[in-house]
């Protein structure tokens, strides 16, 4: 036997100078629920080690992960029903609690990314991520809404904005909104495959964000479908998206890899919360060594195609990396 692969695993120092994949905490962006108020930080219970925090405390937050090597994060607000209306007008309120969040963030650490999320649904009576008439979901009539979310976002701050609602043409509004007002330099990293998937619950929780009524299978993506894929990609970039997002990841490598061999922007993958709660509710009882778990699936997303991985589990790699 002239070819032995094994020679090439024989000792650690080897694997490593040969190993395809490396994971990096330049990969990631963090996702990040901010609360309103003072001093606040709660446990999302279905997200062990995850927690939603006030303003004061992100910023302490923000601190120890920019420590770490992280320096991008996705800010999530989660508003209480009171604050919530059909049109989502708290979103684009310039003293709402979000966008003083970003740009007291954005002020302290200006070398820090901030991403944003650019849909209805965190300040919805519908809970939907589109405008409600009559049990439908309004396409076009929900542009305007998110122009105007999207407009205030960046001027508090945003470096990136992501609109993950899965209107139609909803990047081709943004982009020309965001350069009519002058913010000609914020990035769109557009949700471009976003399946109605399973594996949301608990961000719903994180942010009591779950439809009233219905669900989301008439704009997000049905999971049998590969290709349709293209088609919103073809469209996103089109319109100007800078960066290709697929969510969630792990049940959607395919996905990722198609993307990838198909166009020349960076391609994102969301590493979601049902992804990232599997694992350590797995972790928990014994049934999976929780670190190889998280690191095999980091690995797995990466070695996929993604160039940008938004994972609940960044801050923990990292510290690993210590």
């Amino acid at each position: 036997m002239y070819r032995r692969p094994r020679r090439n695993r024989k000792s650690s120092v080897i694997r490593g100078m040969v190993e395809e994949t490396r994971l990096s905490t330049k990969d990631f962006i963090f996702p990040l629920f901010l609360l309103g108020g003072k001093n606040q930080k709660t446990e999302v219970k279905s997200m062990p080690g995850i927690f939603r925090f006030s303003t004061d405390l992100m910023l302490k937050e923000v601190e120890s992960c920019m420590e770490l090597g992280i320096n991008a994060f996705d800010i999530f607000p989660a508003y209480t029903e009171d604050q919530k209306d059909k049109y989502a007008t708290e979103s684009h309120n310039p003293e709402t609690f979000y966008l003083k969040a970003i740009q007291k963030i954005k002020e302290t650490f200006p070398e820090a990314c901030i991403m944003t999320d650019v849909a209805m649904d965190p300040y919805s009576s519908d809970g939907h991520d589109g405008l409600v008439k009559d049990g439908k979901i309004l396409n076009d009539e929900t542009l305007e809404i998110l122009g105007k979310m999207a407009v205030a976002q960046a001027q508090a701050g945003a470096d990136i904005i992501g609109p993950s609602d899965m209107m139609d043409g909803r990047v081709g509004y943004l982009r020309e909104q965001l350069d009519d007002h002058g913010y000609t330099d914020v990035s769109i990293m557009s949700y471009t495959a976003k399946y109605a998937s399973a594996f949301y619950g608990p961000f719903r929780e994180a942010l009591d964000s779950a439809p009233k009524m219905g669900d989301k299978k008439t704009y997000q993506m049905d999971p049998a479908n590969l290709y349709e894929a293209m088609i919103e990609a073809d469209l996103d970039t089109e319109e100007g998206a800078d960066f290709l997002m697929v969510k969630p990841a792990l049940a959607y490598l395919d996905v990722i890899r198609l993307l990838k061999d198909n166009y020349n922007v960076p391609i994102a993958a969301y590493n979601v919360s049902g992804e990232y709660s599997m694992i350590k509710a797995s972790a928990e009882r014994g049934w999976l060594d929780g670190e190889r778990a998280m690191l095999e699936s980091l690995l797995s997303i990466k070695r996929s195609g993604a160039n940008v991985i938004l994972s609940y589990f960044a801050k923990e790699f990292a510290l690993l990396q210590k």
